[in-house]
């Protein structure tokens, strides 16, 4: 009872300070930005519709109804809740561990205050995988989380190629082999992915190095980010090969992860691949905290699962406020 009430504590705590933070570019990245085109939106100024149309009129929309800090505050429960829900429909009365495990990911904060319409699209495919026995809710979700960022056409792509084939064994093969062809040719896949307009102008414009503000332009092989990568990889190794855990629709999630996270690292060496290693990031949580929840496979299992949690805010700690 009481780690379930902390937990809305926490979720609506998590909601509003997010949502109501200040207006400032410095720390919180495109906050700045964001704010100045819903500025634009309330005084009338006509802008060209983007692709990604479902986000412009979620905007321009709110922009006639809502203060930018209520529009934040609405953009945070759709980023934030879909975390909650996902955790409370698989893991009943367990789901304060996962939605804490998400919390803790090295990606959250920054898409949320950051990134924020790829935040809000990644959380909109979650909240529609809540749904997964209902198609044409799921349709919806895809459907909408699309029009907020055309790059959700991977994810999207990939849980769907996993109903047709869901065997994790190839997937892992693709995924390491992801990493020499990346190591030898990926510039070619940069320039493939690019000029199969894979995504909209400014996505390609991560992939061909133009300066973009908001974003990391560390270029070369990331390896530290490869690094990341592997914790989720490793966890569906060890649980669906060494435990032989077996879950249908945690093999999909792993395999959504698995291309996903291959995707990127076939194209790490471009700057700002951090937008799209995200596309996996997003999932990295779950991936690593379902088996816990969903298995038996440790003396003690809760105060190991505890120390995974632990380790995996440590790297996300380590990683801002020391590595960087």
């Amino acid at each position: 009872m009481f780690i379930s009430f902390s937990g809305y504590l926490l979720l609506i705590f998590i909601i509003l300070f997010i949502g109501l933070r200040p207006i400032d570019g410095r720390f919180f990245g495109d906050t700045a930005n964001y704010n100045a085109r819903y500025l634009q939106l309330q005084l009338g100024s006509e802008m060209k519709i983007p692709a990604d149309v479902g986000w412009f009129y979620f905007m321009k929309i709110s922009s006639k109804l809502f203060s930018i800090h209520t529009f934040f505050t609405i953009c945070s429960f759709i980023y934030v809740y879909p975390l909650y829900k996902l955790s409370k429909q698989l893991f009943n009365s367990y789901w304060f561990y996962s939605f804490v495990m998400f919390l803790v990911s090295f990606s959250f904060w920054n898409y949320g205050v950051n990134g924020v319409r790829n935040g809000a699209a990644c959380s909109l495919f979650l909240w529609g995988l809540c749904y997964r026995e209902k198609k044409f809710v799921v349709a919806f979700f895809f459907l909408l989380a699309i029009s907020f960022h055309k790059t959700l056409m991977l994810p999207i792509i990939a849980y769907v190629i996993t109903h047709f084939y869901n065997n994790p064994k190839i997937y892992f093969r693709g995924w390491l082999l992801s990493i020499p062809l990346s190591l030898v040719a990926g510039g070619a896949f940069i320039l493939l992915f690019t000029s199969l307009g894979f995504a909209d102008e400014r996505a390609a414009a991560y992939l061909t190095n133009q300066d973009l503000e908001g974003t990391s332009a560390k270029t070369g092989f990331r390896w530290d980010f490869l690094f990341h990568s592997a914790f989720a990889v490793f966890a569906g190794w060890y649980f669906v090969f060494k435990r032989r855990f077996r879950d249908d629709f945690y093999f999909q999630l792993l395999n959504t992860y698995l291309i996903c996270n291959a995707f990127w690292v076939l194209v790490i060496q471009a700057n700002y691949s951090n937008r799209f290693a995200y596309l996996s990031w997003f999932m990295m949580a779950i991936v690593i905290i379902y088996p816990f929840l969903k298995g038996d496979f440790f003396k003690s299992q809760p105060l190991k699962m505890s120390n995974v949690v632990a380790a995996y805010f440590a790297f996300t700690y380590l990683m801002f406020f020391v590595y960087y």
